[in-house]
């Protein structure tokens, strides 16, 4: 069976140049593409990186390649991040990692946000599959959750818990995670419009931001602008 994930990250190289910052965010088709740039010593010995993800920035320090703190990188040539799904506009929701704030901060500080994966990724308009992750003040988790139980009525709402220690996940940030699960397909300006709540940080819809989505199945490779 053909790696979907292994086609999309060889077809991200092309949009690589020497002496480029290249953004990265986490998942299996990143720790391909960082992969395959390894085996191109001449290439990765020009780059440097930048990311959010813990597990990739171990990747990325395993593999010998210059590594830029998140914290203090000015610009990103190209930032390349998987996600659970996107549209026809290259919307895209990204919910699994938690760390969507700190991901959105690195794609919006790119001349360009490339959307990598394989063609599950891709749907005609998002849909109830996914949550909207919302990164909340733990001061305003009550208001949060009223506010959603009063405007989203049907909406499931669920504090994200850990699953190594009792209690709930604490963001890099210190803050808290809901999980809201929509009964139906939500316009996305009215989700979009939850992060004007006080106390939510940023949520998991990116918006606008990613120029091309790459993206592999049993019909070849193709690349996608928006619609």
């Amino acid at each position: 069976m053909a790696d979907y994930k292994m086609e999309a990250a060889k077809a991200a190289i092309q949009f690589i140049k020497p002496g480029q910052t290249i953004g990265v965010g986490a998942g299996s088709t990143i720790a391909n593409l960082l992969a395959l740039l390894a085996a191109d010593k001449k290439l990765a010995a020009t780059l440097s990186f930048a990311t959010s993800s813990f597990k990739t920035a171990k990747l990325i320090t395993d593999h010998g390649f210059t590594l830029q703190s998140s914290a203090h990188v000015k610009s990103i040539d190209v930032y390349f991040d998987g996600c659970d799904q996107f549209d026809v506009q290259l919307n895209a929701l990204k919910c699994g990692g938690g760390i969507h704030t700190s991901e959105k901060i690195m794609a919006s500080l790119a001349k360009e946000f490339v959307l990598l994966g394989d063609v599950s990724k891709s749907v005609t308009k998002l849909d109830t599959t996914y949550p909207l992750v919302l990164e909340v003040l733990p001061t305003a988790l009550q208001l949060v959750k009223q506010w959603l139980q009063k405007n989203i009525t049907t909406a499931n709402i669920t504090m994200r818990m850990s699953t190594q220690k009792d209690g709930a996940v604490i963001t890099e940030n210190g803050n808290y995670l809901l999980d809201v699960y929509f009964a139906e397909t939500m316009d996305i300006d009215r989700m979009n419009a939850i992060k004007m709540v006080p106390g939510v940080v940023e949520h998991s819809l990116f918006l606008g931001i990613a120029s091309k989505a790459i993206i592999a199945g049993e019909d070849g490779v193709k690349v996608l602008t928006p619609q």
